[in-house]
């Protein structure tokens, strides 16, 4: 098979691929990071790159105008080598975060009550040896449990092979006085986790890591006073191989796919552990940082341990597993304490992870006699109904409409993201708010949920997504993509181009907003219980954060229910594995809660789909439902 070369021009090395190679294969070999939100389906147009010399085959021109083909632009991930090209690749979507976290150390509340002594399985025992000798020959790892034994009240522990190879140097360094960090809690049998010379005062330190599909979070905690002494987050860089998890598994099923994801997860919580680490002067992190809880969804945990995920996209939808056994730093490649104890969450099934069992913890709807709807709003919308006696969950696949992805102008919400707009009901001109107060970008979540609310409500839109183009203004038009709707004009704008709403656009946005009415009323329905009825609603997730609940409500996105019986609650996942890391007790009530939920397949249930499609409408086909956007539409008529 014919070779040919293809030359990038952000980078000097040229490789050389044979007929047929893709060009995101020949960027990957050329180390040329292109973004592929979509997974390399052809889906995003992100990873568009422009041929400058010689030609390319193209699958598909999904996105590309004709006049950006004129112009030599490919999808990367479409596009066939067959001859020597050369390709000029335009900056790549930055990754700005708007917030690090949504609580600061110093507002993390430690348990009222908390004593680490009983709470806390970690432990550092100071031990003296009695010496072997002629009479007492003694093993050294016999003459070590049974110090523990006796000093400690430690049976039959675990020790690895490697701290096995160094015990009997240690022992002997000074005279016989050692400092054991053991995990006393049977798993199914306590661990040594490190055997130190001379009685020493070393830190112990663990991590609360939160593995979201948008963004990881690690905390930092003093597992000696359950103190939690730094935070980080930085988007999963996954992100550039797939916005949703169904993106992630189908590029990870590719050759290579599944290490790739791995590596790029592990580096994004490799570098958030460093960040920690220097925040709090913690000098050697690979000695004394000996755990760490993990939440996540079933795909990311998957991922991140190398297990093969294709099972939660295809019928029937199980994982390989819901609860991980108990591994080492070592063998997952955290960068801490080789032997540090690394404890996953336990999910539910394919689409309820770890995430929504942390998340249950931590908002204690568990522990209460109010019937509460817990949501995570994202990709993949999670729902849980219930109390202390009950609790029912299931999961919408809403899609990343609402984060951005599959609408012309939508970003992720960082620099330049419109965030919130307002329509004036007469002229129809816009007024809007930017975040980083600069000039827009594009349209993140919560400012295409304000959008969606204003144009119905003022008429530009119909109840079931309609542009009106005989309104009396200039920004209601056709457009390439059909009916649109300006919200800035170029002159306004970072790009120099109008960011535009389009009837495809918004029809994405419909599909994902009825996607979760209709799973939170469908699990309602199914055990007989009236959405009016429901006492409280907990959003948690960081995009929840910025919903404005009037604004989601006359969508139909969430239950028209009074506004302060809505709770937003930041990110309720690496909150719960923060309790799980610091006490056995909330670690086992995890554990419970994940065991008791009723997991409902809304695949499987016929009448999600009629909810769906009655939800298809702004707010709803029954406006019945919608009381308060009734009266807003008649106040607006009036």
């Amino acid at each position: 098979m014919a070779e040919h070369t293809v030359t990038f021009d952000v980078t000097e090395k040229a490789v050389a691929v044979p007929t047929g190679t893709l060009l995101t294969e020949a960027a990957r070999l050329a180390d040329v990071a292109l973004n592929q939100p979509c997974g390399g389906q052809g889906r995003c147009g992100r990873c568009a790159v422009q041929v400058t010399a010689g030609t390319v085959r193209r699958r598909s021109t999904l996105r590309l105008s004709a006049e950006d083909v004129a112009q030599g632009y490919a999808l990367a991930c479409q596009s066939v080598v067959e001859e020597d090209v050369a390709i000029h690749v335009p900056p790549q979507e930055q990754l700005e975060r708007r917030l690090t976290t949504d609580r600061t150390a110093a507002e993390v509340t430690i348990p009222a009550g908390y004593d680490p002594l009983t709470a806390q399985p970690i432990r550092r025992l100071y031990l003296t040896l009695t010496p072997p000798s002629m009479d007492d020959q003694t093993d050294d790892w016999n003459r070590l449990q049974r110090a523990l034994r006796q000093d400690g009240g430690i049976e039959s522990p675990q020790i690895s092979l490697a701290l096995l190879r160094k015990m009997g140097r240690i022992l002997r360094q000074d005279d016989w006085r050692v400092t054991a960090v053991l995990h006393t809690e049977p798993t199914p049998s306590p661990i040594l986790i490190d055997l130190l010379p001379g009685h020493v005062d070393v830190p112990l330190h663990g991590l609360a890591i939160d593995i979201g599909t948008t963004t990881v979070t690690v905390w930092l905690v003093n597992l000696l006073t359950g103190q939690v002494l730094a935070q980080a987050s930085e988007y999963n860089r996954q992100i550039q191989r797939g916005e949703d998890v169904i993106s992630r598994i189908i590029y990870a099923s590719k050759n290579g796919g599944s290490n790739e994801m791995q590596e790029l997860v592990l580096s994004s919580i490799n570098t958030l552990i460093e960040r920690v680490c220097q925040k709090s002067a913690v000098a050697n992190r690979q000695s004394s940082v000996v755990k760490a809880t993990i939440t996540g969804n079933s795909t990311m945990i998957h991922l991140l341990l190398g297990i093969p995920a294709e099972s939660i996209r295809l019928s029937p939808f199980v994982t390989a597993v819901n609860q991980p056994p108990t591994l080492t730093a070592a063998e997952i490649g955290l960068d801490i304490h080789p032997a540090a104890l690394i404890d996953c969450i336990p999910g539910v099934a394919s689409y309820v992870g770890a995430d929504i069992s942390a998340g249950v913890l931590s908002s204690s709807m568990d522990d209460s006699d109010i019937t509460s709807l817990f949501m995570d709003v994202g990709t993949n919308g999670e729902i849980v109904l219930g109390s202390h006696d009950w609790l029912v969950t299931c999961a919408c696949s809403a899609g990343p409409a609402f984060e951005g992805a599959g609408v012309l102008d939508g970003m992720r919400a960082t620099r330049g993201a419109i965030e919130e707009i307002w329509i004036n009901n007469d002229t129809y001109e816009p007024a809007y708010r930017v975040i980083g107060e600069v000039k827009p970008r594009g349209l993140c979540g919560s400012g295409l949920i304000s959008l969606l609310a204003e144009m119905f409500l003022t008429g530009i839109v119909d109840k079931g997504g309609n542009v009106n183009l005989t309104l009396p203004t200039t920004r209601t038009r056709l457009g390439e993509h059909g009916p649109e709707y300006v919200i800035a004009w170029g002159s306004e704008t970072q790009s120099g181009k109008d960011i535009v709403i389009t009837r495809v656009d918004i029809d994405n946005l419909l599909r994902a907003k009825a996607a979760i009415y209709a799973g939170f009323s469908v699990l309602a329905t199914s055990i007989g219980f009236p959405l009016e009825a429901i006492e409280r609603v907990l959003i948690g997730g960081s995009f929840g954060k910025y919903i404005n609940v009037e604004k989601a409500v006359q969508i139909g996105l969430l239950p028209d229910l009074p506004w302060e019986q809505f709770h937003f609650l930041g990110n309720t996942s690496v909150l719960g594995a923060y309790l799980a890391l610091i006490d056995q007790q909330a670690r086992a009530r995890i554990a419970d809660i994940a065991g008791r939920m009723t997991y409902v397949e809304l695949s499987a249930d016929n009448s999600f789909y009629e909810a769906f499609t009655s939800a298809l409408f702004l707010p709803h086909t029954d406006l019945h439902r919608f009381p308060s956007v009734a009266a807003a539409l008649a106040q607006e008529s009036s």
